[in-house]
């Protein structure tokens, strides 16, 4: 893969950008936008840019800081989900606490927001009490948005139980967005500047990356990744009448930020920032070192979207606006589905074949295909073909032993073919005896980053084995089958 990020250098900018930033306080508490871990939508777009950096970059910085997480008991109660790993927010929560306590980061609590007596969130506060992390609850804030005076008093923020915290930087993550982060902060900047502690605010979020051009694809990209919010990309128009400098940010942060300062004023006393653009420290643009490879990336990744959203309004999940609104954005940077090189290949073979196919390129460039059959999953045959190519196996050669497949097939309820995560234990067991298959399997890491696309919606179960594998799929809005169950 060909990088046009710098991510040793981002690590190191961006942790001493932060360094000055909590130097202005006595104590920053820094709402983290965007993901912690695991952020593959900005190594799709910043190629280069490792999906930990981030949590890289605050291990620089982890004698000094402890970490709060906020989730919104809405969330819990009707279990929203994390798309790239399917597991629901409150799973999303104790997913996170249990790596970051592994890496020596101290967790401080869990804080419940607009919590109004929903039963399954009694549940969650429950198990996480049992295991020893502290939460707290936030009830929706009496006043806002509009009445600042009772916002900024006992009947508002002040109604909130306050944090106790030890360290010179807490990190506020949450598992997605509209979890109730900056709510929390506030709140924890009223109770410390009553007991005289200089607290302050600042905003760390990866995109949109406030020095790019408003219309770079970068920045589109943000904007595709975040249809479903209805987010969009605007000049920060609070920064350029301050500073004549045109910023970017988005459109819900501008609409707040009016009252945002007048918050911060009255419980500071003072202005500190003048623009939404003020209070991020996001260094992205400066570790940029293609500026061409970078476009090109984000431009696959609009296409990703637009994929995925036609393939969710299919399954139900968003209305026919949202990819329309990704289309929109393609047509606005000239682009078309086949910037993505596995799709027209997946399409012809499936014309061809009248089968489930699902197409990849391998790192060399040249691409395969898998189909479905009556043994073998469209993505178990992909993959199986993948690692034979890669390791130079004759077409003709069986990988899967018989003796192997039998008992695994007897034990299945359904008369399906085999699922991606069956044929790789079928793989493993083979591999023990066999030291050509063991050999092939040491093709899988480099399947990594590889693009993919399918004529059809994955199940879960193989689409979480390719996702496992580090495969960038995409797929048709096309059922398997019309089987209601299955799709």
């Amino acid at each position: 893969m060909k990088k046009g990020f710098d991510n040793k250098k981002y690590i190191k900018i961006q942790s001493e950008k932060i360094k000055e930033r909590f130097k202005l306080f006595d104590k920053l508490y820094l709402e983290i936008g965007g993901k912690l871990f695991d952020d593959y939508h900005a190594s799709r777009v910043l190629p280069g840019f490792e999906p930990d950096a981030k949590i890289k970059m605050f291990q620089e910085l982890k004698d000094d800081l402890e970490i709060i997480f906020c989730i919104n008991a809405n969330d819990i109660e009707r279990n929203k989900t994390r798309a790239e790993f399917g597991i629901t927010y409150d799973l999303e929560v104790m997913r996170l606490i249990d790596n970051l306590k592994n890496l020596g980061f101290t967790i401080n609590s869990v804080i419940i927001t607009l919590y109004k007596n929903q039963g399954g969130v009694d549940n969650f506060i429950k198990k996480l009490e049992r295991h020893g992390i502290k939460t707290y609850i936030h009830k929706p804030t009496k006043g806002y948005p509009s009445d600042i005076d009772t916002i900024v008093s006992d009947e508002g923020y002040g109604a909130n139980p306050y944090i106790e915290t030890t360290k010179k930087l807490i990190l506020v993550n949450a598992p997605g967005p509209c979890s109730g982060k900056l709510a929390t902060c506030l709140s924890q900047l009223y109770h410390e500047h009553k007991k005289g502690i200089n607290s302050g605010y600042a905003k760390f979020e990866t995109f949109p990356v406030w020095d790019l051009p408003l219309k770079h694809p970068v920045n589109m990209a943000y904007e595709a990744a975040t249809a479903d919010l209805k987010d969009v990309n605007m000049i920060d128009s609070f920064h350029l009448e301050k500073y004549n400098i045109k910023a970017v940010n988005y459109n819900r942060d501008l609409t707040v930020f009016p009252i945002l300062k007048t918050i911060l004023s009255k419980i500071t006393n003072k202005d500190i920032y003048h623009s939404p653009t003020d209070m991020g420290v996001n260094t992205i643009s400066k570790c940029i070192i293609d500026e061409e490879i970078i476009k090109e990336a984000a431009k696959k990744e609009i296409v990703r979207r637009y994929y995925q959203e036609l393939t969710n309004y299919k399954s139900g999940l968003v209305d026919i606006d949202i990819p329309n609104n990704i289309k929109v954005l393609m047509n606005q940077l000239d682009i078309n589905s086949n910037i993505l090189e596995t799709i027209k290949p997946a399409f012809e073979k499936h014309k061809k074949e009248n089968k489930p196919v699902v197409a990849l390129k391998l790192p060399n460039n040249e691409i395969i295909t898998g189909k479905e059959s009556n043994l073998l999953s469209a993505p178990s045959a992909l993959i199986i073909n993948a690692i034979k190519t890669l390791s130079k196996i004759p077409d003709n050669i069986n990988l899967l032993s018989p003796n192997i497949l039998e008992p695994i097939l007897k034990l299945r309820k359904e008369n399906t073919p085999l699922q991606l995560q069956e044929v790789m234990i079928a793989l493993s067991i083979c591999s023990v005896t066999n030291p050509t298959i063991e050999n092939a399997l040491t093709y899988l890491k480099d399947l990594k980053n590889c693009e993919a696309h399918s004529s059809y919606i994955i199940t879960n179960g193989d689409k979480k084995s390719l996702n496992n594998l580090g495969i960038r799929l995409t797929c048709e809005p096309n059922f398997h089958s019309d089987n209601l169950f299955y799709n």
